[in-house]
């Protein structure tokens, strides 16, 4: 399984939002500088949130990019269904194979349907996951391990 860059960098401004943000609305320059994010793309992305009801925006001077939620009822897998689709897709069975001309062909019993099964098992056991993830998890996280809020960042020494 693998994550499309749009979903990891969604992830990690949603991440942002949540850290740094103390809940009031956030420029998406800002996400972006710190994420190493481009922006033109951030900006897509935040389309897709916010058409999903995760980000809400706010125009003029003190504008930005908001959660809609508290981060403890955003679930990571919320924002990977906004950005990817469903997880149950990505675990998908192989399709029906094809003949030269491109018809399908009839599957015989066996290892398609063990490998089926073993496929939406382990799209269940993700799934549950993944829901069982929140953003306020992914902070408590930030926090543990020491990353700096707000614009800070390490020192820099000089010779």
């Amino acid at each position: 399984m693998r994550l499309s860059t749009k979903t990891r960098y969604g992830v990690r401004a949603l991440f942002d939002m949540a850290y740094h943000g103390g809940g009031g609305p956030t420029q998406a320059k800002d996400i972006a500088r710190r994420q190493d994010i481009p922006l033109r793309y951030l900006e897509q992305i935040f389309q897709d949130l916010k058409r999903a009801g995760i980000v809400d925006s706010k125009r003029g001077p003190r504008g930005g990019y908001h959660l809609k939620n508290e981060p403890k009822d955003i679930k990571l897998g919320d924002i990977v269904r906004a950005l990817q689709g469903p997880l149950e897709e990505i675990f998908a069975p192989d399709e029906a194979p094809r003949t030269a001309a491109g018809a399908t062909r009839r599957r015989e019993p066996g290892a398609h349907q063990v490998t089926a099964s073993l496929w939406k098992e382990l799209a269940g056991q993700v799934t549950t996951w993944f829901d069982g993830v929140s953003l306020a998890d992914m902070v408590r996280r930030g926090t543990e391990l020491g990353v700096p809020k707000g614009d800070a960042q390490r020192p820099m020494y000089f010779i």
